[in-house]
């Protein structure tokens, strides 16, 4: 079985080329409830191991065959960073990507290993996994190992958000009834405040999930996203776009609403009904409203708010 799969087109990564570290089986450290994978208890460490050379070897064969990708991403049917060679494999992916970047998907429990914190230092890109800032909802949602806390997690995300260099991700996915109440939204505001990223995206349940839990619509996960500070780079992901109803917005409203959460085009077209799209566009020919760029992802922005929204 390879390791190597893809590429696949991402909006949010661009074209990406994916390396399993756990190929032939689940190997997590959580047990989420929201998993696209089959429910399977939490272990602390992998069990079955693919050599690094395996692993490099189907990596040189499948770039021969597509040169021009933009990101190597490093995943698992499972946790990526409890792979115990992980330091020795970046090393050598290193010496072989030319200009791609590479990315990891992480849920951020092992970030508090000194060797994984350095490890992951050397990645151009790093996504991590945010889906509650209280303990009781963590364990209710993730269920994690034995000994993994989330005081912990929230802590070393904050501490490596200030070490490295590359691009830092962070992603909240939100589950109807168990994340999504409002002490719940709070408190991971508060936590989000102490980390220093470049986007923060925020979706739910897509795919068919390991347990009988519901997703949130792309309405549901609007109204969380204002309840953030305005400063956080907020960036909805949904799949769920269809079941949103658009409504009217005056220039004042939409000038509001964009200086409270910068919104993308697909956003826009959603939430506003067409008259309001029509003056959404002319207070962009009339530069009242300006494009803002957060790693791949276009938004819109007051143009009178533009600089303030770039620097953070």
């Amino acid at each position: 079985m390879s390791t190597i799969f893809g590429p696949v087109q991402s909006r949010r990564f661009g074209v990406s080329l994916g390396i399993d570290l756990s190929a032939s089986t689940k190997q997590c450290n959580f047990d989420c409830l929201y998993c696209e994978l089959a429910p399977k208890r939490a272990m602390m460490h992998q069990e079955s191991i693919t050599p690094v050379e395996t692993i490099i070897s189907d990596l040189k064969d499948a770039l021969s065959h597509h040169p021009t990708i933009d990101v190597i991403t490093i995943t698992a049917n499972g946790e990526p960073t409890m792979y115990p060679h992980l330091h020795e494999l970046i090393q050598q992916i290193n010496t072989i990507k030319g200009n791609i970047e590479t990315l990891i998907l992480s849920n951020s429990a092992c970030l508090n290993d000194p060797a994984v914190f350095e490890t992951l230092l050397k990645l151009d890109q790093v996504k991590l996994s945010l889906d509650a800032a209280t303990p009781e909802t963590f364990k209710k949602i993730d269920r994690p190992a034995e000994g993994i806390t989330i005081q912990t997690i929230i802590e070393s995300i904050a501490q490596f958000s200030h070490a490295f260099s590359g691009k830092l991700f962070l992603e909240i996915l939100f589950v109807k009834g168990i994340n999504d109440t409002p002490n719940e939204v709070d408190a991971l505001n508060h936590a989000l405040k102490g980390i220093k990223c470049d986007r923060i995206d925020i979706g739910s349940v897509d795919r068919p999930p390991a347990y009988p839990v519901q997703g949130l619509s792309f309405e549901e996960l609007y109204s969380i996203s204002n309840r953030f500070d305005p400063v956080l780079p907020i960036h909805i992901v949904s799949r769920n776009h269809a079941s949103a109803t658009p409504s009217s917005y005056t220039d004042d409203e939409i000038l509001t609403t964009l200086d409270k959460r910068p919104l993308t085009i697909e956003d826009i077209n959603v939430l506003f009904d067409p008259p309001s799209q029509e003056r959404f566009h002319r207070l962009v020919d009339e530069k009242k409203i300006a494009q803002i760029e957060r790693s791949n992802i276009i938004f819109f922005v007051p143009i009178e708010n533009f600089d303030r929204k770039r620097s953070k």
